[in-house]
């Protein structure tokens, strides 16, 4: 045993000289055969060891896998993706001239907003040319025209087919005018009622809150607690009333004109008028 110690002594000692006296070539092989700091002989100084822990071993960065193509600016249409810079530059040319307002950044803005307003004129009159081919897509020839001629016959035949729906309508409806002998606004609106159920036939039924009555209607009817079932809280009110089915509908409240008073009966018999203020109609008992 002493005898291997003092061989392994002479080893150690002799090696680096034995090291130095061998050429490139024969150093080569050695060095390639495992890393360095792995075998005791390249690294003599850090003595004989039985075991030691290996080297960690170092994971090369993974470089990101390319994502599947995401949809992007560029797989648009082409005028999308212009129309989007031009906003882009537009707000920025803005903002630039808002933050330094010198006369080029003013003026840079100003000529894109110029260039901008152009081509929305262009825009705008190749769609009234195509307005104009197109019935459908021409919006003066929807509801009530824009000239004054065709205003004229607009409202006449509005005026006729109101009367007529009018006239229809005074067979199976009456119109309840709540008042108060006192109120100056009810005496004011009774010659209206009384001037439209002579020209159009429908009943008008005068209700009384205050027992009193009005000139122009001296046969009323006191008020029997049906201005609280509909919720009358001013006078004058006017309803809309179809006696067979019980059902009422408001049409408004104040001094009302005739006309006011025919388009408001045309808009809530309308059909499907009920479905889109429902819970403004009543189902009252009226025997």
């Amino acid at each position: 045993m002493r005898t291997v110690l003092i061989g392994l002594a002479i080893v150690l000692v002799a090696h680096p000289a034995l090291s130095q006296q061998q050429g490139p070539d024969t150093a080569a092989p050695s060095a390639s055969a495992a890393p360095a700091g792995s075998i005791f002989w390249g690294d003599y100084r850090r003595g004989w060891h039985f075991y030691e822990d290996p080297e960690p071993e170092v994971i090369p960065p993974q470089k990101p896998r390319p994502r599947a193509k995401e949809a992007t600016a560029e797989s648009r249409p082409p005028e999308l993706v212009e129309f989007a810079r031009l906003q882009k530059r537009l707000e920025d040319y803005r903002n630039i001239a808002i933050i330094r307002p010198t006369e080029a950044n003013v003026r840079r803005y100003m000529e894109l907003e110029a260039s901008v307003v152009r081509q929305a004129s262009y825009f705008s009159e190749v769609a009234q040319r195509v307005a104009w081919s197109t019935p459908d897509l021409d919006m003066t020839l929807q509801g009530r025209p824009v000239n004054a001629r065709g205003i004229e016959v607009f409202d006449r035949e509005q005026a006729q087919t109101r009367n007529q729906s009018l006239a229809a309508l005074a067979r199976t409806h009456v119109l309840f005018f709540f008042f108060r002998s006192d109120c100056p606004y009810c005496h004011a609106f009774a010659p209206t009622l009384e001037a439209f159920q002579a020209r159009h036939g429908i009943q008008i039924v005068p209700i009384s809150v205050d027992g009193g009555g009005l000139p122009n209607f001296p046969q009323y009817r006191r008020d029997n607690g049906i201005s609280r079932t509909l919720q009358v809280t001013q006078v004058p009110a006017v309803f809309l009333a179809e006696p067979f089915t019980g059902k009422i509908t408001p049409i408004g409240f104040g001094v009302l004109s005739e006309s006011q008073l025919i388009e408001r009966i045309a808009t809530v018999t309308a059909p499907g008028a009920d479905a889109l203020v429902p819970s403004v109609t009543r189902q009252v008992s009226l025997e």
